[in-house]
């Protein structure tokens, strides 16, 4: 069974798997906010390549915060879980699309500021997470990297639910997942150290991959 230490260790093995992609001029990394960021960061740093933010966020059930019926991404990026779809009121889903929305593009503005985002057309874009549950996040970050035209969407992931990855997997062009155990759970589970990436952490790794590989290129 394997257990990650904290989401900077998954990181720095996960980007042993990632080998492949070092120091090449067509890969990009981007880390899925919140929790993707802080793994992204050690893969990005590893193999020589840019960073950026994606804000992914969970669509939550009205009264039942816990429960989510989908997940959205910048660029109209939207997944709903059909069996949701089913039961909730279209004015419902409607109104938590729109609520998102409003905050994915406040967050986005929050982690880049003034920086453009990162070119991924024609590129290998390599999405992190912590970590993949249901899938829901990852698919709408594939959908809204796919927008950018990149020549592949690569997963990249410590731990996954089988079954998902499975699913997630079919709309990218490659995975890559470190541990696919047989009674999931949740993501947390398989970190001894899981604390809240707060915005602060994202602007700080984001400033910090930078300066590092612009050193790199002068």
């Amino acid at each position: 069974m394997m257990i990650f230490a904290h989401r900077a260790g998954a990181g720095r093995r996960l980007a042993d798997a990632l080998s492949e992609y070092a120091d090449r001029d067509d890969v990009v990394v981007i880390g899925l906010a919140r929790g993707g960021v802080p793994v992204a960061a050690e893969v990005a740093a590893a193999l020589h390549a840019p960073l950026d933010v994606l804000v992914v966020r969970k669509l939550n059930v009205p009264g039942q915060e816990e429960i989510a019926f989908g997940a959205i991404a910048p660029g109209e990026a939207v997944v709903i879980n059909d069996r949701w779809a089913k039961r909730l009121p279209s004015g419902a889903i409607q109104f938590v699309v729109a609520r998102e929305r409003l905050e994915v593009a406040r967050a986005q503005h929050k982690y880049r500021g003034t920086r453009p985002p990162v070119e991924a057309r024609d590129k290998v874009a390599i999405l992190v997470d912590d970590g993949l549950g249901t899938g829901a996040t990852m698919r709408a970050a594939i959908r809204a990297v796919r927008r950018s035209q990149p020549k592949e969407i690569v997963i990249a992931v410590p731990v996954a639910e089988r079954d998902s990855l499975n699913e997630v997997s079919r709309e990218a062009d490659k995975a890559v997942c470190l541990a696919e155990p047989q009674q999931f759970t949740a993501v947390s589970l398989w970190y001894v150290d899981f604390p809240t990436v707060t915005d602060e952490d994202i602007e700080e790794a984001l400033t910090h991959q930078e300066a590092g590989v612009h050193h790199a290129l002068t």
